[in-house]
């Protein structure tokens, strides 16, 4: 096991660097990265452990990961920007834009708060489905939401990227994945991305279960509402799928993102800022506003608990908002206590090392 742990830490945020290295050394982490920005500066940027099962790479600064549903608030962004330059209303019809959509109570805002009433896709399809833009999208389009839109909510696990995406192409033209690329990840430089090339591959790391049942949980019980959700197309959260170049280079933007810690912090630290990182504007700070504001509050019928939706974003009652995604990723922003947080796992499990980290950030912010 690799339990190095390399990068920075500002003298006052020691403690940090203090939980993170003993959570690589007790094997709790074995592959990992965190970053913090406090009043718009970096204050902690670590990494450590190995971006593989053999321990053979050291985890490095550009070492990207898949973190699940931590990107989609980054695939909501891309819904935005065009929203904030005019090319569409959040009120908006979807088929407005999209015409064979067949959900004609279905406005852009339902898309993007997870109440659109499409959370599972229709067709089984095996693992090779996730590379066919075009199949998933005509599947979710010749599909009649299960519930009113607007009056339930339940997070689109995995079709929501594919949702909002193609609203992204319609309007657009370009893919959601070379959207972010060319209108938001290189005017605020951020590593992340959906669809890597052979390039970026090259740089994810190896993703590993820290507990052998863990799949079993997340995917649920065969014939449960949470596996009808989350268990098509067949092979999601499959290590040999997850792993695989098939998934890294297409284009599931509900939940594959790959990324930095640093690129989730940075992007957190854009919209905290009211839509400007680096002295470069990308929204407006009303449509940062509208993004951050909940649009249902009530029953997560996926989640089975009480959720706060947002334009993308989930808001704790404590203020926070952002995306956690499976395994222990997660990105959000702090308004309150001026941070905003990444966190990347090669590790899948449960949420315990980011609340470790957190209880110690919020600590010396608060």
């Amino acid at each position: 096991m690799n339990a190095t742990v390399t990068g920075m830490v500002e003298p006052p945020f020691a403690p940090v660097r203090e939980v993170f290295a003993e959570l690589c050394a007790s094997g709790a982490e074995t592959g990992a990265a965190l970053s913090v920005i406090h009043h718009g500066r970096p204050v902690v940027e670590l990494y450590g452990g190995s971006a593989d099962a053999a321990g053979a790479r050291g985890w490095a600064a550009d070492t990207v990961v898949n973190a699940f549903s931590v990107g989609k608030p980054v695939a909501a962004l891309c819904v935005l920007v065009l929203v904030d330059r005019g090319r569409l209303d959040l009120e908006d019809p979807v088929r407005q834009h999209w015409p064979e959509f067949s959900g004609a109570d279905v406005l852009v805002r339902h898309l993007l708060s997870h109440t659109a009433g499409l959370p599972a896709f229709p067709v089984p399809r095996p693992a090779e489905a996730f590379a066919d833009w075009d199949v998933l999208c005509a599947d979710l389009a010749a599909t009649a939401p299960e519930w009113p839109p607007g009056t339930a909510a339940a997070e689109h696990a995995l079709t929501y990227g594919h949702l909002v995406g193609e609203l992204v192409r319609r309007v657009d033209g370009r893919s959601v994945g070379r959207f972010l690329a060319e209108e938001i990840a290189g005017p605020w430089r951020l590593d992340l991305g959906f669809g890597l090339d052979a390039e970026d591959q090259r740089r994810c790391a190896e993703l590993e279960y820290g507990d052998p049942d863990w799949p079993r949980r997340m995917i649920g019980a065969p014939g449960s509402p949470r596996r009808r959700m989350v268990g098509n197309p067949a092979g999601y959260l499959a290590l040999d799928v997850l792993n695989g170049s098939l998934w890294r280079g297409a284009e599931v933007p509900a939940v594959n993102l790959h990324t930095t810690a640093t690129g989730l912090a940075r992007f957190y630290a854009g919209l905290l800022a009211g839509g400007v990182l680096d002295g470069v504007r990308l929204l407006r700070p009303e449509t940062v506003a509208e993004a951050v504001r909940v649009r249902y509050d009530g029953p997560d019928l996926l989640l089975g608990r009480r959720v706060q939706w947002t334009l993308g974003m989930q808001v704790e009652d404590d203020g926070t908002w952002g995306m956690g995604g499976l395994g222990g990723n997660v990105g959000y922003a702090d308004p309150r206590r001026a941070f905003t947080f990444g966190y990347v796992t090669r590790r899948l499990g449960d949420f315990d090392r980011v609340d470790a980290l957190v209880k110690v950030v919020e600590r010396l912010t608060g």
